[in-house]
């Protein structure tokens, strides 16, 4: 029987292949709700970013924004990217156990996407119809990029620790567990130091704030972690510096995350 390979192994894979950590946020804002010219404009990211990509992180919300048509939009495009490239579906779902069973269902076996962002704040239990599909991957939200990072995530509890390192402990669970999926950490660029990196367990990073949200990557060199870290990159590569194009943009990037974590 063959074995299908990790969803980690994947991405170790692509990052050894192209010597970049990018990954590429795909977020559409059609004008007048253009979604002819979306799915143009989507294929041209695709095409132009793939030799430098490391992953695709589709934000579902930008899709559910234009109706059912968007989210077909979604289901047309997953097939247009390299099946080589990973493809990160951004859907930071959080519910109980019953209806993630079918956000999984919807994802991992409608979708076929190799890695969802989760909520983890309602407990170790919303994860578990997750964990257990060989080649997939989860993130948890620990330390998001936005402001508000610092009402819940960056709180210290009574025993002196942070709650984004009780995240971490359920990353540890789900090895001590056995999970199946592998089980990785969403921390912002922004709101990431030396010390937050050293309190979070050894596991696949997805590090967003790169570019418009002006995340620095010099906080990275305190980063111990051997597992896969992906860089995401969403407005700076799609709206920003229009004179250059999207190639010129990811190559630009990818220069950058290259330097900054020695691949």
């Amino acid at each position: 029987m063959l074995t299908r390979m990790k969803y980690t192994e994947k991405l170790a894979a692509r990052i050894n292949a192209t010597h970049s950590a990018l990954c590429v946020g795909l977020d559409p804002r059609p004008e007048g709700n253009d979604l002819k010219g979306a799915d143009v404009w989507l294929r041209k990211v695709v095409q132009e970013t793939s030799p430098y990509a490391a992953a695709y992180k589709p934000n579902i919300a930008y899709f559910e924004a234009m109706g059912s048509r968007g989210v077909q939009l979604l289901a047309d495009l997953l097939p247009e990217i390299p099946p080589e490239i990973p493809v990160i579906l951004d859907v930071k779902r959080g519910d109980i156990g019953e209806t993630q069973k079918y956000y999984a269902k919807a994802y991992f076996e409608q979708m076929q996407v190799d890695a969802v962002t989760l909520n983890p704040f309602m407990g170790y239990d919303s994860l578990a119809p997750f964990l257990n599909t060989p080649g997939k991957g989860l993130y948890l939200l620990a330390v998001t990029s936005n402001g508000g990072a610092a009402d819940i995530e960056r709180q210290r509890l009574i025993d002196g620790r942070k709650v984004y390192q009780l995240v971490g402990d359920m990353v540890e669970r789900a090895r001590r567990e056995g999970a199946v999926s592998d089980v990785g950490l969403v921390v912002g660029l922004t709101n990431a130091d030396e010390r937050l990196f050293q309190e979070l367990p050894d596991a696949p990073l997805l590090i967003p704030g790169l570019g418009a949200q002006g995340g620095e990557l010099s906080v990275l060199s305190g980063s111990s972690h051997t597992t896969p870290t992906l860089i995401n990159v969403s407005r700076g590569i799609l709206y920003k510096n229009p004179e250059m194009s999207f190639a010129d943009k990811a190559k630009m990037y990818a220069d950058q995350i290259r330097q900054a974590l020695a691949l």
